[in-house]
């Protein structure tokens, strides 16, 4: 559980440095760089014999969806939401990874439906605005795809490789990357200008960080977390950034939130939390 502990603190500084720093770049731009330094710290890991063919094309999709599709949603949605809200706005993520597992599995428990809607519910009083217009629900809608998204890849890593005895975390993590670097890649060659991109020295720090420490060393501790822990703590894990998110923004960005409406949200959150426990350790 260590790792993913370590790895949420990561994860809640990069809220504050997309927004603070990055925002004026092309979000599929940004993707695609941060997702390229990762492919390349890992590419000499990459034991391409020990891997067969079938287990590559199911790396390569898993982080097509977990790394890829995904950030280029969640980096787009920096254009239309705060740093803070999209730190909140992303606690659906382990309801959607139960979720996902039931459906996997097809046991399909409408507590966790009841349990995910409260969330739901919860989380958009605490990001709620007077008079929002298209702009933030896109930016909501946009968040709860990247959630999906990257709860999916995590199911479908841990279904993989639990699987493969025989092949070390390392070996494979390349892959993953080779899968994202592909998607950002498409994407960003359609909408970034490349000739007139101009970027300062603090912005090539913060893709550095994103693409070394958090996607890099990130995604790599998370997914060996992934596989050591039970569903339970590893929806509790996808959580624990989201109040230090929300720090970090507050001391680095100067962003500020409705003390009520966070307050009020955060009771039906928690109390979505309590039913989850009493139902599960009966």
């Amino acid at each position: 559980m260590i790792y993913l502990i370590i790895v949420s603190i990561i994860w809640a500084l990069s809220f504050s440095i997309i927004k603070g720093t990055l925002i004026s770049i092309d979000p599929n731009f940004v993707a695609f760089v941060r997702l390229l330094i990762s492919f390349i710290i890992f590419l000499p890991f990459l034991r391409i014999k020990r891997i067969g063919k079938n287990v590559f094309f199911h790396l390569a999709l898993i982080g097509m969806i977990q790394y890829g599709i995904m950030y280029l949603a969640y980096i787009y949605s920096f254009q239309f939401l705060e740093a803070y809200e999209i730190a909140v706005l992303t606690l659906l993520t382990p309801f959607f990874v139960v979720l996902i597992i039931e459906i996997w599995e097809k046991k399909i428990n409408f507590l966790h439906l009841i349990i995910a809607l409260l969330t739901i519910i919860g989380s958009f009083i605490v990001v709620y605005k007077e008079n929002f217009g298209f702009a933030f629900l896109k930016g909501v809608l946009l968040i709860q795809f990247s959630n999906i998204c990257f709860a999916f890849g995590q199911v479908y890593y841990k279904k993989i490789i639990e699987k493969q005895y025989d092949i070390k975390f390392f070996e494979t993590f390349a892959i993953l990357y080779f899968g994202a670097v592909l998607i950002t890649g498409l994407f960003a060659g359609v909408t970034t200008n490349f000739s007139e991109i101009k970027i300062s020295y603090d912005q090539i720090y913060s893709i550095l960080y994103l693409g070394i420490v958090a996607s890099g060393i990130g995604f790599f501790l998370w997914n060996i977390g992934v596989t050591k822990v039970d569903t339970g703590t590893l929806a509790i894990m996808n959580n624990l950034k989201i109040p230090l998110g929300v720090l970090f923004a507050y001391i680095l960005l100067g962003e500020k939130t409705n003390l009520i409406q966070l307050l009020i949200g955060s009771i039906i959150i928690a109390m979505s939390y309590i039913l989850n426990y009493r139902y599960s350790t009966r």
